[in-house]
């Protein structure tokens, strides 16, 4: 995608990493990362955002490949995250006529990552403020807390193009598109409510900006360009950012000592299976992707937490994965449990009022105890609690 036009006078100049492990040193990225980045060339030449210092050199090939010999006028600086950041004082000093566009509240920022006083040359711009270009004139709006309080985002009023900085973006580098065969909401969801996710009333309100807007195109600073059926993205945002289940299903979160309570958790996933055609996922929270089990969390209507007793309270990865369903702001669902115990099971209440804490939680009951292992018993209570799950 390389000096590729979005549309007349806007080129794409951002890179590929292929080689990060962790994005934000947590999220497995097997896909590898885009830090994108845009020139849009007038009669004054506007850079849209850096990219992170691990690939400051290919971007500025890229750039210069683009400018093609001219000198930029502006960087628009839509959010200081090192992702984005990064190589905003090497192009900064490389073109020392240039103005850095930004929030009032990025100019802290600036001290505070660079060791650089930039001062005269930093340019703020405020709610719906513009900067023309020439025939392309920008328009930026604040969109705090999505997901830095500094963050905004800019409006091409010509090419129609909403520069979304951190919105719509996703996992995955441009060069590797075509091996995800999930399709961009899979990744984009587990970025948005990893990374957004606790932000969904600021997101809101940047959504009724772009409301107002004759948006053809949004440009994200993660993952592809989007220009057919904005709709389906709008969309999806709206309902991520409301904390509403995308779809109707059961996600089944389990963890286990010595497999017992991995037994019962998928035994009720086969018993939901026989009784319904309601969608069941599943994960092993110790072994599988624990950030791809906080998407399945917030996609899905309902949840049921299985894990054992330990030390006298919740197995300590469950305890994590909660602790990551609070501080992402995990609410409107409805959530079971599944414990077990040898001598004192205990982490059916303590998941309970872990969830019961959190926002409209609606909890189904039966709690199943599990006592050591599965029996028929056990069975029998799991077919009620799967009868709950499902009516």
């Amino acid at each position: 995608m390389k000096y590729d036009t979005i549309a007349p006078g806007v080129k794409y100049i951002g890179v590929d990493d292929l080689d990060i492990d962790l994005f934000e040193g947590q999220y497995e990225v097997p896909l590898g990362m885009s830090y994108n980045s845009y020139l849009i060339e007038d009669e004054k030449i506007a850079i849209m955002d850096s990219v992170d210092a691990r690939k400051t050199d290919e971007w500025v090939k890229n750039l210069e490949a683009a400018l093609n010999g001219k000198t930029p006028d502006y960087l628009i600086v839509q959010h200081l995250e090192p992702d984005h950041g990064g190589s905003v004082k090497f192009i900064m000093e490389k073109y020392p006529n240039m103005k850095a566009v930004c929030s009032q509240k990025a100019v802290a920022m600036f001290k505070r990552f660079f060791d650089v006083d930039f001062g005269a040359r930093l340019q703020v711009v405020k709610e719906g403020e513009t900067l023309s270009l020439g025939e392309h004139t920008l328009q930026f709006f604040m969109a705090p807390m999505v997901h830095w309080p500094e963050v905004m985002v800019t409006y091409d009023q010509k090419a129609k193009i909403l520069f979304a900085a951190d919105g719509f973006g996703k996992f995955g580098a441009l060069s590797k598109e075509e091996e995800d065969d999930e399709g961009w909401a899979c990744e984009a969801r587990r970025y948005y409510f990893n990374i957004v996710g606790k932000y969904g009333a600021m997101v809101q309100n940047l959504l009724k900006k772009a409301a107002t807007l004759d948006i053809q195109q949004i440009c994200p600073l993660h993952g592809p360009v989007l220009s057919e059926d904005l709709g389906y993205y709008i969309g999806l945002y709206d309902t991520w950012s409301k904390y509403e289940p995308e779809n109707e299903g059961i996600f089944i979160a389990y963890c286990s000592l010595h497999g017992n309570t991995a037994q019962a958790a998928l035994k009720l996933a086969d018993i939901i299976k026989e009784k319904s055609d309601v969608k069941v996922s599943t994960s092993d929270i110790a072994r599988d992707d624990l950030h791809e089990a906080v998407e399945d969390a917030f996609r899905y209507d309902r949840m049921v937490l299985c894990a054992p007793t330990y030390d006298g309270g919740i197995m300590p990865i469950m305890e994590d994965f909660i602790n990551h369903l609070r501080i992402k702001t995990y609410q409107n669902r409805k959530v079971a449990f599944v414990e077990n115990g040898t001598w004192a099971p205990a982490s059916g209440k303590k998941m309970r009022e872990a969830m019961e804490a959190m926002k409209n939680i609606t909890i189904i009951e039966p709690i199943v105890t599990v006592e050591s292992t599965v029996k028929a018993k056990t069975i029998e209570d799991l077919k009620v609690l799967a009868d709950a799950l499902i009516g």
